[in-house]
């Protein structure tokens, strides 16, 4: 395995080393109501590359001029990148081929634009998606929950650019570390720290995951779709911080003080529960098993497979 590149560990502002990729199409409508057309558009993908914050940007098609002008969007909200990653489209799977049409045949025109505007525009080499890890794994998070929670629904443009932004919010509010070492301190740090210097937060909204779709006005059945996608991403998330392998070699224990993730269901959107370890009880065999977990809401006791470390709580040791 190579060292990581300079752009993954060299402190700067984020969005300054950005990779992009595409996901879809995704069928939208032209308006609301009956005798609609039905069109497809894209969703484009920006990914910082120091700090995994997420930019989503609907495009209704793949055209330069689309994406020079998501682009465009893109670095009016969130600053000019230095260097823009993206793959040459090549090591796109046949279902695909739109979007590697499209990289082929505005790779020039692209670079040009990019150059242009000081941007360094780097193509990775063909067949090597790993040369492009971080925006396929932000693709992967967005696009593989939202096909299912769309399902064969069809959106107007603009309620998916809404629920695109949503998307967004949700992935950029993933804990990744302590944000302090303070034991009264149970904030984790989230890459949405990187963009507003605060914790991203929703608006307050009634839980409608059970309520049949077809009784609700199309802004209620836009939150149900966010409140599916939270429920199917976020027990993702905690599912990957609880990996579990043969257990044959002991593991490292929890710490005294340590900031954890309690694993709850039923929690709305954007809510995290976090919690420091006060306290650990051992088996008989001197493994813990189970630890108290002191909250906001007070001390609460859980087995420790109801918990999850941090993951740079767990590189890090």
């Amino acid at each position: 395995m190579g060292n990581l590149p300079a752009q993954r560990i060299n402190a700067d502002f984020p969005f300054t080393s950005t990779a992009v990729d595409f996901a879809g199409p995704y069928l939208i409508t032209d308006r609301r109501g009956r005798g609609c057309k039905i069109t497809k558009c894209y969703l484009c993908l920006f990914i910082c590359l120091r700090y995994k914050c997420v930019h989503l940007e609907a495009v209704s098609d793949l055209s330069k001029d689309a994406f020079v002008l998501a682009l465009r969007r893109f670095i009016a909200r969130r600053g000019k990148p230095a260097e823009l990653f993206c793959d040459n489209g090549r090591n796109f799977v046949a279902a695909a081929k739109e979007i590697n049409d499209f990289f082929k045949l505005y790779e020039n025109d692209i670079s040009d634009f990019a150059a242009g505007q000081g941007i360094k525009f780097k193509f990775a080499p063909a067949y090597a998606p790993n040369f492009n890890g971080y925006a396929e794994a932000g693709i992967k998070s967005a696009k593989f929950h939202l096909k299912r929670v769309l399902g064969n629904t069809h959106l107007t443009f603009e309620e998916l650019s809404s629920l695109f932004s949503q998307v967004e919010a949700i992935l950029n509010s993933r804990p990744l570390c302590p944000l302090s070492s303070s034991p009264n301190d149970f904030y984790p740090l989230t890459s949405g720290h990187f963009l507003i210097f605060r914790p991203l937060t929703s608006l307050p909204a009634p839980p409608l995951q059970d309520r049949n779709p077809n009784r609700l006005d199309r802004f209620l059945r836009l939150e149900q779709l966010r409140q599916h996608f939270w429920k199917r991403w976020s027990t993702e998330f905690v599912s990957l911080l609880q990996q579990r392998y043969k257990w044959r070699e002991r593991q490292r224990d929890l710490q005294l003080g340590e900031l954890v993730l309690i694993k709850e269901e039923g929690l709305p959107p954007l809510l995290w529960r976090m919690g420091r370890v006060v306290k650990l009880y051992n088996g008989k065999d001197g493994v813990p098993r189970v630890a108290d977990i002191n909250t906001a809401r007070g001390i609460v006791k859980r087995a420790l497979n109801r918990i999850c470390p941090l993951p740079v709580q767990q590189r890090e040791s």
